[in-house]
C-alpha cells in the first residue's frame, strides 16, 4: 500500500498536491511518502517478530540519505556494495553493527575503509576475494567477519538481467567450490572469523518458491559447515522481493515470512534480510511535465521534460511504471508513447499505452519509481539530475537540490 492518492480529480502525495510540489520545486522531480517509507519497513520487519533478524535495507534502491535516515530511526541496518554507499550509510546515522558489504567488485581501499569502520561482515563473492580481505586485515592487525556468497543455481523467474543466482551469473560462488573456501578459511587464513552463509537470488520476485528452494540447498551448506566445526551465526537471505508495477501479483511480507521462517525452523541463525525494491519502490513517484504532443501517421507521442537519465528502467528492463494525471481534466484516452528529450529511440516511459489526453502544460505521475529511479539517474545529454522531496504529512521538504549547470562541469578543466 502507498499513500499516494486522488482528492477531488487532484493527485495527492500523504497530504500535499503534487501540483503544489511541483510548481514549488519545479519538474521533473521524484517525490518521496514518509508515511509509506515506514509502513514497507514495520510489515517487513513484522513478518519475522518472531525470530531472530536483522534487517539491513539495501542502499543501491534509493540511496537518499533522507531515506536511510528514515529506515535507521526505525532500527534498520544496511547493506552497502560500495565504498560510497558505505559513506552515505554512515552519514545518515548507520550503527556499523548493522552492515553488511556485498558485490563482486570490492576494491582494497574500499575493502580497508569498511574494515576501519567496524561492519558486521562482508558477503565474499570469490575466493581472490577472501584472501584479499584476510590481507587486509592482517596489515590492520583486525578480524574480518564474512560470509561466503553461494550461488546455489536457483531460478529465480525473473528479468535475465536482475537473476543472480544461476551458475552463469557472475555473483557468488558454486555450493561446492564454496563449501571448500570455508574450511580453506578455517584452517589457513587467520585474520578472517566466517561467520555466515550467504545466499541472493535475484531481483523483483514475485514468486515464494525461488526463495524456498534456495534455502533448502543452503541448509544443507550450513549443516556440513557445522561438521567441519564451523559456527555458522547468520544466514543472509538477500532481498529480491517484488512489488506491483502492473498487475504482478507480489507476495505480501507477511506470507514471504511465514514460508521463511518454516524452511528455517530449528537453524538456530539469526536471518539477515536486504530488502531494497519492496520497501522504496511504490514510496516514490517521478513527476513530469508534458512539453509537447506529436501526432504521426503511425504513431501518437507525448513529450515530457523528464527522460531516461531520470528513470532508467523502462529503457534498460523494457519495464512498465503506470502513468496518471496529477489533474483529472478530461476522461478521453489516447495511445501513445511517452517519450523524453534524449536522442536516443529508448529514451521513453511507455509505449502504445493507452493515456489520458494529456497537453501542453500538463502534469504526469510516473508511478512506482522510489527503487532505482534516482540512484540509477545520470548526467548524459548534460542535463542536471533532479530534485527529491520528502512529504510527510501535510508538509514537504526538498531532501536532494536539483543540480545547476554548473554542478554538470564540477571537477572538469581545460
Amino acid at each position: 500500500m502507498n499513500f499516494f492518492t486522488y482528492k477531488k480529480n487532484k493527485f495527492y502525495a500523504e497530504g500535499v498536491a503534487v501540483e503544489r510540489i511541483s510548481k514549488e520545486v519545479g519538474t521533473p522531480c521524484y517525490i518521496y511518502s514518509h508515511k509509506t517509507l515506514t509502513r514497507h519497513y514495520a510489515a517487513f520487519d513484522e513478518a519475522f517478530k518472531s525470530v531472530p533478524h536483522l534487517i539491513c535495507y539495501s542502499v543501491k534502491a534509493n540511496s537518499n540519505i533522507a531515506v536511510l535516515n528514515t529506515f535507521i530511526k526505525q532500527g534498520s541496518g544496511v547493506d552497502i556494495v560500495s565504498g560510497g554507499e558505505l559513506f552515505r550509510a554512515l552519514k545518515a546515522g548507520a550503527n556499523p553493527k548493522k552492515i553488511v558489504y556485498s558485490g563482486v567488485g570490492k576494491r582494497e581501499d574500499e575493502i580497508e575503509y569498511a574494515l576501519k569502520t567496524g561492519i558486521l561482515m562482508f558477503n565474499v563473492e570469490s575466493p581472490e576475494e577472501l584472501r584479499t580481505i584476510n590481507k587486509i586485515a592482517g596489515r590492520l592487525k583486525k578480524k574480518a567477519n564474512f560470509a561466503i556468497r553461494v550461488n546455489p543455481n536457483v531460478d529465480a523467474k525473473t528479468h535475465p538481467y536482475i537473476s543472480t543466482g544461476l551458475k552463469k551469473n557472475k555473483f557468488g560462488i558454486e555450493t561446492e567450490q564454496a563449501i571448500k573456501e570455508y574450511i580453506f578459511a578455517k584452517n589457513n587464513l587467520k585474520n578472517l572469523v566466517p561467520l555466515g552463509v550467504d545466499c541472493h537470488i535475484g531481483s523483483q520476485l514475485t514468486q515464494i518458491s525461488p526463495f524456498t528452494d534456495a534455502l533448502k540447498k543452503t541448509k544443507n551448506i550450513i549443516a556440513t559447515l557445522r561438521s567441519q566445526g564451523i559456527d555458522i551465526k547468520y544466514l543472509d537471505i538477500g532481498g529480491g522481493l517484488g512489488i506491483t508495477y502492473k498487475d504482478e501479483d507480489a507476495p505480501h511480507p507477511g506470507k514471504y515470512g511465514k514460508a521463511v521462517i518454516e524452511e528455517t525452523k530449528g537453524l538456530g541463525v539469526t536471518l539477515i534480510f536486504e530488502p531494497g525494491r519492496v520497501m522504496v519502490g511504490n514510496a516514490g513517484i517521478l513527476v513530469a511535465k508534458v512539453l509537447y504532443t506529436k501526432q504521426g501517421t503511425e504513431k501518437n507521442f507525448i513529450i515530457t521534460d523528464a527522460a531516461m537519465n531520470d528513470l532508467a528502467r523502462p529503457s534498460l528492463y523494457g519495464s512498465y511504471h503506470a502513468i496518471k494525471a496529477v489533474r483529472k481534466n478530461s476522461t478521453k484516452e489516447i495511445k501513445a508513447d511517452v517519450v523524453g528529450p534524449i536522442c536516443e529511440s529508448g529514451d521513453f516511459f511507455a509505449k502504445d499505452r493507452e493515456l489520458p489526453s494529456f497537453k501542453s502544460g500538463d502534469l504526469m505521475a510516473i508511478m512506482s519509481a522510489g527503487a532505482y529511479g534516482f540512484s540509477m539517474s545520470s548526467n548524459y545529454n548534460s542535463r542536471p539530475r533532479t530534485v527529491e522531496v520528502m512529504v510527510t504529512g501535510n508538509k514537504f521538504k526538498i531532501i536532494r537540490e536539483r543540480e545547476s549547470y554548473k554542478d554538470l562541469i564540477k571537477g572538469e578543466k581545460i
